[in-house]
């Protein structure tokens, strides 16, 4: 028998190696399928951040419409205490008016009457000092009124 060179497990060894190189030179670059999937988890994560900014803005925009509206309620409200009192102090006026009108020694015409948040302001004349106290004293009987500035003169007879 004759001895042949081994050359065939030498070939078979480099063989091996090479496929193996080229194995993994093909690991080192993503599949399609891996890339595909790659693309798929990007995409959800963006979809997932817009979700949320989108979210945020709906939170803030909420938020500023509940400030808007509880704005436009105080303003109401404030609008409404401001009607209130103007027709409260018109109502004092016409009452103390009217209550002057019927005493008999006082010429309401001749007494102007102003009100402000209650306070009721007598100006003009009455004929005494005892029917300028009287106006006094009806004016603070009438209902809402909190003080009253009597500056009404004694009238001269002449």
């Amino acid at each position: 028998m004759s001895r042949q060179p081994t050359l065939t497990p030498l070939f078979a060894a480099l063989m091996a190696a090479f496929v193996l190189g080229a194995c993994s030179k093909n690991d080192e670059q993503p599949t399609a399928g891996q890339q595909v999937d790659a693309t798929i988890a990007k995409a959800e994560r963006k979809a997932d951040e817009a979700r949320a900014d989108a979210d945020r803005a709906v939170a803030d925009a909420k938020q500023t419409a509940t400030q808007a509206v509880q704005d436009v309620k105080q303003g109401a409200e404030a609008a409404g205490a401001k009607v209130a009192t103007v027709v409260t102090d018109a109502t004092i006026t016409a009452t103390v008016s009217a209550e002057l009108a019927r005493d008999a020694k006082l010429d309401a015409t001749k007494i102007d009457v102003d009100t402000s948040r209650g306070r009721v302001a007598l100006r003009g004349t009455a004929p005494d000092p005892d029917s300028r106290e009287r106006a006094r004293r009806i004016a603070l009987a009438v209902k809402g009124v909190t003080a009253v500035d009597n500056y009404l003169t004694l009238s001269s007879k002449g």
